[in-house]
Order: structure tokens, then C-alpha cells, then sequence
């Protein structure tokens, strides 16, 4: 029977490392360009950690993680024979794994604070695992690439990731919209519509818009108890394309006129840039439910790649109780996500993959003769000490073989010793791409391939 990879996860080939390399790098390089430092969590967190954090969807999408040993030893007898799930599984599974690095983080935050400089800036580059429904785009197991900033209200953060954004796509050459909104705002928008104590379902149904459609969010609504009245309210305010269009329906004073606010010295700071990307969406409303200021998305602009559609590259947004759920209150956060998996899609299928991405062999060695590949790995260290990316094919023997080995690699160069060459103390270097050969000396030989 043929082993199959895990549903919502993939192998990777090595030109695919290389590729998800190449993207981890020019971020990881931004990050650092402005003054985040690196931190790393595992991979498993405590249930009680993960839970309650993500907003009811969210928790839906948990993976957990048996308890060791006889993991049914505390089961709840009556929750297992009812086949309650919901209920028995905080009883055979305290552990699951991280579904995104910002809880693990917040939990980080509280357990090293004596060791943190405040404002903290960090970046971290993971795994995170959710039991979603896999597709084009969406992964169960999949890589993220968050910055985040924690111990500082000030907004200028919120500049400098959009700023983040703008440089990494810029770099990777992949057209974006960066669209912004606040939960403030959102939360106007409830308030405006009567059903502040709906703001929760509200921002869940709006979330789905895109997936969904009108006649779907209003269906939603309409399960959740908002009334027809409320719901054309909404819609109404959901048509505003620039924010300060929103004023006139919240009162003053209002969570809604201070969102409003945060939003407008947000683009004050990204007024003296080049960032010209940077789009309010009042429908854009994240479905986190620890988000509570200004949140974000990042979405391959169609009107630059025309046609390609793709789910959200990236997001994140403000979150100001976040730390507090694990004791530490008053430290408030912001940051942002890259989707890798899917930048890494949107760059395979838009062809915008640099060449030779992949850090290839600069030569293959080919022994003709016992004797001969042993003066082939006394080169190769030579070559190697260097720095130079050299492979030798095993076994002395048929030439035909080894060229066969060299080509299907991708190599340029194929250097051939046979008793000659290793009485002359040089390598027949042999260029595959035209065919022409000559006999060099270790020095012209590093001079050759150093030049690829």
C-alpha cells in the first residue's frame, strides 16, 4: 500500500526548499531591518493556553493532542458514553498543537518579562497546525512569518508594519493591497446599528462576506437575532470606501469616532512614504476574536496580476488584552502574519521565482578508477574549503553514467580524472551546456566554475 502524505500537508522537493528559502530570507531580512529579534516556541501548548482565544470559529479548528500513556484513564465516563466530544475531550487531551504564533507569544511574553526590554519587538518564523478544510491556498500544517510588537500603545507601530508589508512584497515582486480597518470601527458599526450586544456576531458574519456573499452574511445575521432593520443599517455603512465617510453615523465620543481616529494617524505616518497600497475596508473585520484596534490584510492586487485570485497573503492587527488572560495586564501588542504557503503559490504560479533560486553542485567529480576518485575527493576538499558547492559521483567506472547523474541535476561543469589527470595533478573540466573540455590546474578550475 502506497503511504500518502497527511490531508493539508505537503512533501517538498528540493528546489522547493530552496524557493521557501529565498522567501524566508527576504522577510526575515526586513524583520530584522527594523530591529526585530528572533524568539522561537514549541510546537505544543497547553489547551487552556490555545482556548478561548481564537474566537468560536477559531477553537473549532484546534488540533489536540492525546494525554500520554492510557489517555482515556480520566476520561469523563458520562461525556464518553454520551459521545459529547465538546465535553470530554479537556479530559483526555490538556495539550494541543499552536494554531498561530501570537497566543503562543503572549504566553511567552508573560513567562520571560523579567528578561524583556520593553517595548519588545520580536519575529518568529514557524509551523502552526489547523484543522481547517484543506484547498487551493489553505493548509492544515503551514508556515508563518509574524513580527510583533509588544508594551507600547503607540501607533507609529501599527506605520511601521504596514511599512513591513510594502518592503517584503515590493522585494518579492508580487503586486499587493494592503487593507486596513479597526475593530473600533467595527464595533461603531454594531452601536450604529442598535446591536452592540450582537458585535461578536456581527464581525463573524461580515468575516464570511467574501466566502458567502450579501444573502449569506444576512442569512447568518438573521440566525444570530439581528433584525432586518439592523442588518440594512449595516449594509448601508459597509458601502463607505474611505473611512471618514463613517463619522457621520457614529456619535461623538464613541468606540466608533475613536477608531476612526486611530485610523487617521495611522495614514498621517504612511503620508510622508511612498506607500501609496495601503486601502481602508470596513468589511474587512478578521476573525480572531482577541483583535481590538486597527486590523490588517494583505491581498494580491487583480488589477496588477489580472485575473489571479488568491485568499489572503497576510494579517494581523492590534491586540490590548491579549497578555492579560495569562496574568499580565496592561501590555498592549500589535503585529502581523506573512502566509508563507501561499506566497510561496502565488509566486510558482505568477512565475516570479528568480532564476536559479536553488544553490546547485558547482561541479560533479567523476572518477574513471579507484585511484582516480580518490585524488577526486582530495579536489573536492580543496574545492570545498573554498566554498564552492562541489559533489562527487561514488563509484569510479562508466562516464556515460556519471554525465547522465551531472545533467539530470541541473550541474554545469563535470570534472573527469582518470591516471592522466591524476599524474598531471589537474581535472579535465567538462562544460555540459556546450560541450567543451580542457584539462585545468586547481586554480584555474575554482577561477572557472567561481564564475558559474
Amino acid at each position: 500500500m502506497k503511504a500518502k502524505t497527511l490531508k493539508g500537508t505537503r512533501d517538498f522537493l528540493p528546489e522547493q526548499i530552496a524557493k521557501r528559502k529565498y522567501i524566508f530570507g527576504i522577510i526575515e531580512d526586513v524583520f530584522k531591518k527594523y530591529a526585530f529579534s528572533q524568539i522561537e516556541t514549541p510546537a505544543m501548548e497547553e489547551m487552556s493556553t490555545l482556548s478561548g482565544k481564537y474566537g468560536e470559529e477559531g477553537d473549532k479548528l484546534l488540533f489536540k493532542i492525546l494525554n500520554n500513556g492510557d489517555f482515556l484513564e480520566k476520561a469523563d465516563e458520562k461525556a464518553l458514553l454520551e459521545k459529547d466530544s465538546f465535553k470530554l475531550a479537556p479530559t483526555i487531551a490538556k495539550r494541543g498543537l499552536r494554531y498561530d504564533l501570537t497566543v503562543p507569544f503572549a504566553r511567552f511574553v508573560v513567562n520571560n518579562q523579567n528578561d524583556l526590554v520593553f517595548p519588545f519587538k520580536r519575529y518568529q518564523i514557524q509551523p502552526v497546525w489547523r484543522a481547517d478544510r484543506p484547498q487551493r491556498g489553505r493548509y492544515q500544517e503551514f508556515y508563518q512569518c509574524d513580527a510583533d510588537v509588544v508594551g507600547s500603545d503607540g501607533l507609529l507601530y501599527e506605520a511601521e508594519l504596514v511599512q513591513i508589508y510594502h518592503e517584503v512584497f515590493k522585494k518579492l515582486g508580487i503586486g499587493v493591497q494592503i487593507k486596513i480597518n479597526n475593530r473600533k470601527v467595527l464595533f461603531g458599526l454594531a452601536e450604529a446599528a442598535g446591536i452592540a450586544d450582537k458585535f461578536v456576531d456581527m464581525t463573524i458574519a461580515i468575516d464570511k462576506l467574501d466566502k458567502i456573499g450579501k444573502e449569506g452574511v444576512e442569512k447568518e445575521l438573521s440566525e444570530r437575532g439581528v433584525s432586518l432593520e439592523s442588518t440594512e443599517k449595516i449594509f448601508k455603512m459597509l458601502e463607505v470606501t474611505h473611512f471618514e465617510d463613517l463619522r457621520p453615523f457614529f456619535n461623538e465620543g464613541s468606540e466608533g469616532i475613536k477608531g476612526l481616529d486611530e485610523l487617521k494617524q495611522v495614514y498621517d505616518f504612511i503620508s510622508c512614504t511612498q506607500i501609496k497600497n495601503l486601502v481602508f475596508d470596513v468589511k474587512l473585520a478578521r476573525g480572531l476574536g482577541y483583535y481590538t484596534g486597527c486590523i490588517f490584510e494583505v491581498a494580491v492586487d487583480t488589477h496588477i496580476h489580472e485575473g489571479f485570485v488568491m485568499g489572503s497573503i497576510g494579517g494581523g492587527g492590534r491586540y490590548d488584552n491579549l497578555t492579560s488572560s495569562f496574568g499580565l495586564p496592561n501590555m498592549s501588542g500589535v503585529g502581523i502574519s506573512f502566509g508563507a504557503e501561499r506566497i510561496f503559490d502565488v509566486l510558482t504560479e505568477l512565475n516570479l521565482f528568480p532564476p536559479n533560486v536553488e544553490s546547485k553542485s558547482s561541479i560533479v567529480l567523476m572518477a574513471m578508477d579507484q585511484n582516480s576518485l580518490v585524488y577526486a575527493f582530495q579536489v573536492a576538499s580543496t574545492l570545498r574549503d573554498q566554498g564552492l558547492n562541489v559533489d562527487i559521483y561514488p563509484e569510479s567506472g562508466k562516464l556515460k553514467k556519471q554525465i547522465k547523474y551531472a545533467v539530470d541535476k541541473g550541474v554545469k561543469y563535470a570534472g573527469i580524472i582518470g591516471d592522466q589527470e591524476v599524474a598531471d595533478q589537474v581535472v579535465m573540466c567538462k562544460n555540459l551546456e556546450t560541450g567543451e573540455q580542457r584539462a585545468l590546474g586547481l586554480e584555474d578550475l575554482m577561477s572557472v566554475i567561481s564564475r558559474g
